[in-house]
């Protein structure tokens, strides 16, 4: 989608789209060619002189537009990101929804990109303004389909900047049915475009052009890292969400039927392919048999099915990447010593289904326990006191999201600052909100999504004095 219109055929290299939950092949994808991008990028510079000068009332008015959009549409944008991602239709109905929360929060935001005056003697005067940064390129993954894309475009056009969306190519109707509610609301073409292409030559092309001034990342470590290092070529600004490792503390004193509810129920949630995962789970000693047993029953409960299907709670993964993944870091922690509870294996020969899967007593050494494993395997092991758990919670270089239940609130306190993690959830799941920061620290990225830290991280500061 450039400039407002949707560019096909032409000899274009194509990607085929499949359903995850038959392999069936969807629909064929054309790839962006350098021209293609060029035409992006030209098209992103003008929308960006032209929505810079956008009122607040302008840019409220698109996004809350947007978001009425999305909520008549729900259906069927949640039907689209079912068939290409593979997560249950209440998953997709629920993820339409985060994104209608987020774009009116930042339609209200739009108002409240303050700057301020400085005291100066008479005659003299000093302001700070805050500016939007310029064309955005943002690269949004596939594990959240719709509201992925959402965020990459609401922030960017609730600053004033244009944007260029490189969503992925396993999921792009759904990235295609965002961008249509924002442009169906009134946004202008040049504003936002969507392209889609062999990943590193797309971000090559668009991280060398200097009409890019910001990079927005959402995906691994290691491809956050590369393109941190393009953007660093010509100083862009960025703001990296990057891969995490969830660690959950269970101590002694935990409601331990409220916690297992809420953490299985987390941590088989789109298969397991969320980065904010709860995934390493570090128990206590005195309980660990209880959450162990209490866990397993719960996992073994879990339907597993085409996301269309009714009844289904945990659809497939995404791709056939994903389940060899699987195989190779569940067989390294067995072949290491890890106990199998539940699970371990593909389901049925067709699509790309994966048992919710329990590893217990997994040692350190076991790959599984140093690399994100993204997907439905969950890692339960003992440990004796409060200080052995927030070690092994801060032993990884990751820093997303982490997780503790207690009922002791001055031990709630205590870990709460004492965990390494961008957010923190105390006798919870729940981490996120349209009002608030989502992101990372260390290895798991800079910067923050969501609330007004969102907004700001697409606006430069600027300081103007005058005598």
């Amino acid at each position: 989608m450039i400039d407002g219109q949707r560019v096909i055929g032409g000899g274009r290299r194509t990607h085929s789209v499949v359903n995850p939950a038959t392999g069936d092949v969807l629909a064929d994808l054309p790839l962006a060619n350098a021209e293609d991008l060029d035409a992006a990028l030209a098209a992103a510079q003008r929308g960006f002189l032209r929505w810079r000068d956008s009122t607040p009332q302008e840019r409220s008015a698109v996004l809350q537009g947007a978001a009425r959009l999305m909520v008549e549409r729900q259906e069927q944008l949640a039907r689209i990101a079912t068939l290409e991602q593979g997560k249950t239709l209440a998953e997709a109905r629920i993820e339409v929804m985060m994104n209608v929360g987020l774009f009116n929060f930042y339609a209200g935001e739009t108002f409240r990109l303050y700057g301020r005056a400085l005291v100066r003697p008479a005659g003299q005067r000093s302001t700070v303004t805050k500016e939007p940064v310029g064309p955005v390129a943002a690269f949004a993954p596939w594990n959240f389909p719709i509201g992925n894309p959402g965020r990459k475009l609401g922030a960017p056009i609730a600053a004033g900047c244009s944007v260029i969306l490189k969503a992925a190519e396993e999921t792009p109707a759904s990235a295609l049915g965002i961008l249509q509610c924002l442009l169906d609301a009134g946004l202008p073409g040049d504003v936002a475009q969507a392209v889609f292409g062999v990943p590193d030559e797309v971000s090559r092309h668009l991280l060398s052009s200097p009409i890019i001034r910001k990079m927005s990342f959402t995906g691994s470590t290691s491809v956050g890292k590369h393109l941190a290092k393009l953007a660093a070529d010509d100083c862009k600004r960025t703001t990296m969400e990057l891969g995490g490792h969830g660690p959950v503390l269970i101590f002694n004193d935990a409601d331990l039927d409220r916690a297992l509810d809420t953490v299985v129920a987390g941590k088989y949630r789109n298969a397991g392919q969320v980065c904010v995962s709860p995934t390493r789970f570090i128990v206590e000693s005195g309980v660990y048999d209880r959450f162990l047993t209490g866990f397993v029953e719960r996992a073994e409960k879990i339907v597993v099915g085409d996301g269309l299907a009714d009844g289904s709670i945990m659809g497939p993964m995404a791709n056939a990447r994903r389940l060899d993944a699987m195989d190779r870091l569940i067989g390294d922690a067995v072949e290491k010593g890890a106990c199998l509870e539940t699970g371990g294996a593909r389901i049925g020969n067709a699509g790309y289904f994966y048992a919710p899967t329990v590893l217990s007593g997994t040692p350190l050494t076991a790959a599984i326990l140093n690399e994100e494993p993204f997907g439905p395997v969950s890692l339960i092991n003992s440990f004796p006191d409060e200080v052995a758990m927030i070690a092994e919670a801060n032993r990884l270089p990751y820093g997303l999201a982490a997780y503790a239940w207690t009922s002791d609130a001055a031990r709630q306190r205590r870990v709460a600052r004492a965990i390494e993690a961008g957010m923190v959830g105390i006798n919870t799941a729940m981490i996120g909100g349209s009002d608030a920061p989502f992101g990372g620290v260390k290895w798991s990225g800079h910067g923050a999504e969501d609330g007004p830290e969102g907004i700001e991280a697409c606006l430069v500061t600027k300081a103007i004095h005058e005598g």
